[in-house]
């Protein structure tokens, strides 16, 4: 308790806290741009931070890493175009609130549950960091493979009423996983002439125009049909709304923060599974607790889910990288590399640094939380009141061309365009068709994870699949996995039957 008293005396001083508050402002600016995201910035931030003292450098790069992961609602909420990869589940029930004259709520609705899930996350990352790291390092190639199965299960609940066409995207992400080299044999497969492929598909480009992009084609099929030509632009502009929700709202979302934050730290506590996994699951998990309610509508448990796994996954993501050395996903791997650049070696003997790095480091990502809120949703709703007054059809091409923008600053090369145009005119096919976004892009994220954790496994047991059961961990994932897949049928089957009884 000493070292966290000390630490809070630290970072509240003046000349530190001051680039603590520049980081949470900067990673709002960079989570409301789409293509430009944590990574990014971190890694163009880390070369400017080399003449500054290690604790002002990390509080900033800290602060940064908080705020991103929430900036990215933004552009979800207002306009359907996620800003990070993180708030790409905001969009199912962000976006249609505010068709319906409530995205201020939504705005602030995502506020309260990052800000929630950040200070839960990095509270159990104050006490309890090298505990639970040590429980991460029970994961090997079976248990990650599982736990792809787990994340694809998912699907399952979200199906509903259109499991046939899940299945579709489920099946075209996991293909569409496959482009790149393989992990066995290093054989580039499906790259054609274009080597930007080898790595895979550019995944921030993808989503740029599954989202986006598509979300611009709607917008202008829309103002076509209903004016007949481009003359016209005086369409209705939507209301921002109150922004707090009702002490009610707010106690009957409380459960889904708190499910989705634990849900969230554990899983930012895996190395490799990252915050796509947790808000995906923390959206399933959301809708078993509230079956009653048609996610996907405007529901404001939609947004509180995913937005507080977002934010609890930072600390999480931190506990064995200060533990054990050992990044959780690519953005605390640039941290890993901050840390060294700056002469700090991770690891038990960094929380007995005499500097006290570690625990300021651990404070920083506790107050950048309560940063998170005012600054948040002051931003917000500038951002929010500037949007709203573009007419639609300046909107639709802003949207486009602020896609087009953000895909070629995520890879620095025109490839990047053209990934994201295919990838929105196929998101604007599959809005047609009815084919849902989300199980494509969580095979999509998955399906390599899953092919590495396979051929490691069957490297490692002589191609026997009795690996996968033998480890208690992945056993007991690929239960779970079967249970979410069975209970939805069964479900379907007891209605059935409730129907046939019912007949007179």
């Amino acid at each position: 308790m000493e070292q966290i008293f000390a630490a809070f005396v630290t970072v509240l001083s003046p000349e530190f806290f001051i680039w603590l508050v520049l980081g949470v402002f900067l990673g709002l600016v960079v989570g409301a741009i789409p293509g430009i995201n944590d990574v990014i910035a971190i890694a163009v931030l880390i070369p400017i931070t080399f003449n500054l003292d290690p604790a002002q450098a990390l509080l900033m790069l800290a602060g940064l890493y908080t705020a991103a992961c929430y900036g990215g609602s933004f552009p979800a909420i207002m306009l359907r175009i996620p800003g990070t990869a993180s708030s790409m589940v905001t969009v199912m029930d962000g976006y249609p609130m505010t068709l319906k004259g409530e995205g201020g709520l939504a705005l602030g609705i995502s506020t309260i549950s990052s800000v929630l899930g950040g200070l839960f996350s990095a509270t159990c990352l104050m006490f309890f960091a090298p505990t639970l790291a040590s429980y991460a390092l029970y994961f090997g190639p079976a248990e990650y493979f599982s736990l792809g199965v787990l994340g694809l299960s998912t699907v399952a609940g979200m199906a509903g009423k259109n499991a046939a066409k899940t299945l579709v995207a489920c099946l075209m992400g996991l293909l569409l996983s496959t482009v790149g080299m393989s992990p066995e044999s290093g054989f580039p497969r499906f790259v054609g002439n274009y080597f930007e492929l080898l790595e895979g598909i550019p995944f921030v480009a993808a989503l740029i125009g599954l989202f986006g992009v598509s979300s611009g084609f709607q917008l202008m099929e829309k103002l076509s049909k209903n004016t007949g030509s481009t003359a016209s632009v005086g369409v209705s502009r939507l209301k921002l709304g109150r922004t707090f929700p009702s002490f009610s709202l707010f106690r009957r979302i409380l459960p889904v923060i708190g499910s989705s934050s634990l849900l969230g730290t554990i899983i930012g506590i895996l190395p490799g599974a990252g915050q796509v996994m947790a808000i995906y699951m923390s959206y399933d998990l959301a809708k078993a607790q509230n079956k009653d309610r048609e996610f996907g509508t405007g529901v404001p448990e939609g947004v509180a889910a995913p937005e507080a796994a977002n934010n609890a996954v930072v600390g999480g993501s931190m506990v064995p990288l200060l533990s054990l050395g050992v990044p959780g996903n690519g953005t605390s791997a640039l941290f890993l590399g901050a840390l060294m650049i700056h002469g700090l070696r991770p690891g038990p003997t960094l929380f007995s640094d005499p500097s006290n790095i570690a625990y300021v480091i651990i404070v920083g990502f506790f107050l950048s939380n309560f940063l998170l809120g005012p600054m948040g949703l002051f931003l917000g709703r500038v951002i929010a009141r500037f949007v709203f007054a573009i007419p639609d059809v300046l909107l639709g091409a802003a949207i486009v061309i602020l896609c087009v923008t953000g895909a070629f600053a995520a890879g620095n090369s025109t490839f990047y365009i053209l990934v994201a145009l295919f990838f929105g005119v196929c998101g604007f096919l599959m809005e047609k068709l009815g084919i849902p976004l989300a199980p494509l892009i969580l095979a999509l994220i998955l399906g390599p994870m899953m092919e590495t954790g396979f051929t490691q496994s069957m490297t490692i047991s002589g191609h026997s699949y009795a690996i996968f059961v033998e480890q208690p961990i992945s056993l007991c994932m690929l239960i779970v996995s079967l249970a979410f897949c069975l209970i939805p049928l069964f479900g379907a089957i007891r209605r059935r039957h409730s129907r046939y009884f019912d007949m007179p």
